[in-house]
C-alpha cells in the first residue's frame, strides 16, 4: 500500500485502484466528537447541489455513487465513481469537532484509500482549526486523481459549507446558483433542498424532543441505529437467566396475541443460553438492539434478534429489526425501523439493548443510538451510564395525540435472584406482560 504524505497528489491509475473502493477515516477523537462528510463540487469547486453533500444528516448522494457508514472513530465512505454525474469534478473529504474542542486535541488518524493508499495524520498537525479538509479526489484530463490536503479550518462544519458555496437550512441566500434542469423551455431547475446540520442530542435522562409530522402527514421511514466499540475488551458477563418468556395476565384475545409474544421470547432465552455457551471465551462486545412495543388497540410485544422476532414493516407492529449477524462485527451496527406512515397505530416503543457477549460494562462500549426521519435532524442519545448491568432501556418513543415525542431513559437493569432484567424493565415501564423464565 502506498503512503502518502501532506501535499502529495497521484493518479488513481497509477496507484492500482480501479473506480470503485472504499475511503476509511479513523480518528483518535480523545473523547471529543467529530463529524466527517464529503462534498461533491462542481468544476468551480462549489457545492451547487446540496445532495451531494455527504453526512450524518444526509447518508447518500442522489444516485448512491457516494454512502457513508459510521461507527464510533470511524466513518466508511462507498465510492464508485463511475455513477457520479459529469457535473461533479470533485470529491471532498472533510472533519469538524464539535464544543470548544479544537483538531490539535486528535490522536493519530487516517485516510486510506481501498488497498491503494493511505494518508496518516493527527492533531499534531494543527492548531486551534475546527476543521480540517482531509483529503480529495478530483478529475482532470480525464482521469481521477488523489491528493492528501491536511488544510486546517478556524470554523466547523458551517464554515467548511460555506467556504464551498452551500447554504445551511434556515439561510436566506447561497453564493453559487442551482443547476438548471435539461428542459424545452427556459426554466430553471428549483434549487435543491438546503442541508440542516442540526443534530440533536439527548443529554440527560428525562431530556425529549419532539419531530415534525411530513407535508401531507405521516413521519415516513424512522431509523433507529445502534452503533458501539466493537473491538473493546472487558471481562463476560457474569452468567444470568436468559431473556425470559412473556406471557400476558388473563385469557382474553388481546391477552392471548401477547401471550404468543411471550413464548417466543421464551425461546429467545433458551438460544441466548446456547450462544453464550458456544461462544465462551470470546471478550468482544455485542450489543443486541431491541423494541417492547405496546400498540394503540392495547397488544403488546418484543421485536429483538433472540427468538428471530423481527417484527414487521408493512404490518403491526409496524415495527422491524434489520437482520443480526450475530458477529458484532458490522460496521454500521444495529438497525431496526419505525413505520412512521403507521405511526397512529403506535402507543409507545422503548427502545433498549443488551450485552449478548463480551464486556459487562457499558462505560466501555461508547453506544450511541441515533434516531433519525426523513428530513429531520437526527436525534442522537448516548449509552454514558450504567455499570455493569446487562440491559438498558435507551429511549422512549411515543405517541402523544399523533405527535412523536423521543425521550432519553437511560435505565439500566440487571437480572435480581430469578427476576429476568427484561421482566424488570417491563415492570418499571408498567407493560403488565407476565413472564416465565427460560431454561438452557
Amino acid at each position: 500500500m502506498n503512503q502518502f504524505s501532506r501535499g502529495q497528489k497521484g493518479k488513481l491509475a497509477d496507484l492500482g485502484s480501479g473506480h470503485i473502493f472504499n475511503v476509511d477515516v479513523e480518528i483518535a477523537a480523545n473523547g471529543t466528537s467529530v463529524d466527517v462528510s464529503c462534498f461533491g463540487l462542481d468544476a468551480n469547486d462549489k457545492l451547487s447541489d446540496d445532495r451531494y453533500m455527504v453526512f450524518y444528516n444526509q447518508l447518500a448522494s442522489p444516485e448512491g455513487a457516494v454512502r457513508l457508514n459510521q461507527s464510533p472513530g470511524r466513518a466508511s465512505f462507498a465510492v464508485n465513481l463511475d455513477q457520479l454525474p459529469a457535473s461533479i469534478a470533485k470529491l471532498v473529504f472533510v472533519a469538524a469537532i464539535d464544543g470548544a474542542a479544537s483538531m490539535r486535541t486528535l490522536g493519530a488518524s487516517s485516510l486510506t484509500l481501498g488497498s491503494a493508499l493511505r494518508f496518516p495524520w493527527s492533531g499534531a498537525d494543527f492548531g486551534d482549526e475546527k476543521a480540517v479538509i482531509v483529503a480529495e479526489l478530483y478529475r482532470r484530463d480525464g482521469q481521477w486523481r488523489f491528493g492528501a490536503v491536511g488544510q486546517g479550518f478556524a470554523g466547523g462544519l458551517s464554515t467548511l459549507l460555506a467556504h464551498f458555496g452551500g447554504a445551511e437550512s434556515g439561510s436566506t441566500s447561497k453564493s453559487a446558483a442551482p443547476v438548471p434542469a435539461p428542459a424545452p423551455a427556459p426554466i430553471a431547475a428549483p434549487a435543491a433542498p438546503r442541508v440542516s446540520l442540526s443534530k440533536i442530542t439527548l443529554d440527560k435522562r428525562g431530556d425529549k424532543v419532539s419531530l415534525d409530522k411530513r407535508a401531507g402527514g405521516g413521519y415516513g421511514r424512522i431509523h433507529v441505529n445502534l452503533n458501539w466499540n466493537q473491538a473493546a475488551i472487558a471481562p463476560p458477563p457474569a452468567p444470568s437467566t436468559p431473556p425470559p418468556a412473556a406471557a400476558a395476565k388473563g385469557s382474553g384475545f388481546l391477552d392471548r396475541l401477547t401471550s404468543m409474544a411471550g413464548d417466543l421470547a421464551h425461546k429467545a432465552g433458551e438460544m441466548a443460553n446456547k450462544a453464550q455457551a458456544s461462544r465462551k471465551g470470546r471478550t468482544g462486545i455485542d450489543l443486541d438492539l431491541g423494541c417492547m412495543y405496546e400498540l394503540t388497540d392495547g397488544r403488546r410485544g418484543l421485536v429483538q434478534a433472540l427468538g428471530n422476532t423481527f417484527g414487521d414493516y408493512e404490518r403491526d407492529p409496524f415495527i422491524k429489526l434489520d437482520a443480526d449477524d450475530r458477529t458484532g462485527a458490522a460496521a454500521n451496527g444495529e438497525n431496526l425501523f419505525i413505520n412512521g406512515e403507521r405511526f397512529d397505530q403506535i402507543k409507545r416503543a422503548v427502545i433498549f439493548s443488551f450485552i449478548y457477549e463480551g464486556a459487562a460494562n457499558w462505560s466501555v462500549t461508547n453506544g450511541v443510538v441515533t434516531i433519525a426521519a426523513p428530513g429531520q435532524a437526527p436525534v442522537e442519545v448516548k449509552l454514558d451510564g450504567g455499570d455493569r448491568q446487562i440491559m438498558c432501556a435507551i429511549a422512549l418513543i411515543e405517541n402523544r395525540s399523533g405527535q412523536l415525542v423521543i425521550t432519553k431513559l437511560a435505565e439500566y437493569f440487571q437480572q435480581q435472584g430469578t427476576t429476568s432484567a427484561h421482566e424488570l424493565m417491563d415492570r418499571h415501564f408498567g407493560f403488565g406482560m407476565r413472564w416465565k423464565t427460560g431454561s438452557k
